[in-house]
């Protein structure tokens, strides 16, 4: 079982626009497809987790997500980066469009991407890491035992509510937070 950095989308690894549904919206955030190369290149996995609640709001279907996504994984791709896996939420409590206007255990802070993506990709999630810029991002981390780190790279911060909500650190985006992880990562011992 491989250990696995899950990394939100928006914010952290393209330019968080709100509601993104365009795929010529789309912009890697500088150093973001490296730092993904990096970690994969010390041999650990890396999986998109993200909240996608445009789409029980009514603002985007699920072939804009798609395309967005896909447009993502092109870009990244072009500079030689790629993901090993992509889970989203299309949820929300206060939707509009049926049958995603609910409450589930995949929006994060909520612990279900990361633990069907572990389970489907044959991932561990002890001794993961979870990077994102958003509390929900570090407190789903948190709830999941791994290593939660918040980059500044997307929407301003929100102050933590919650001991949860702090993470282990806080860097200017991914590029920072792949170099702490690696610099912590050599230190692990490997998983029988």
């Amino acid at each position: 079982m491989r250990r696995v950095v899950f990394l939100d989308r928006d914010g952290t690894i393209n330019k968080d626009v709100g509601y993104i549904h365009q795929p010529a919206k789309v912009r890697l955030l500088p150093g973001a497809a490296q730092a993904i190369v990096s970690i994969r290149e010390a041999g650990l996995a890396v999986v998109v987790v993200s909240n996608q609640s445009g789409i029980a709001r009514g603002r985007f279907g699920l072939e804009d997500l798609l395309a967005v996504q896909a447009e993502v994984e092109r870009q990244l791709q072009e500079a030689g980066a790629w993901l090993d896996g992509f889970y989203y939420c299309p949820h929300h409590p206060e939707g509009v469009v049926e049958p995603f206007a609910a409450v589930c255990g995949c929006r994060k802070p909520a612990t279900g991407l990361l633990e069907r993506a572990a389970r489907e990709l044959g991932l561990s999630l002890e001794g993961s890491f979870m990077v994102g810029d958003k509390r929900s991002d570090v407190a789903c981390g948190y709830y999941a035992g791994l290593t939660s780190l918040l980059v500044t790279s997307g929407m301003p911060l929100e102050p933590a509510a919650s001991p949860a909500e702090e993470p282990a650190h806080i860097l200017p985006d991914l590029a920072a937070a792949a170099k702490w992880i690696l610099g912590r990562w050599a230190g692990l011992e490997p998983l029988r």
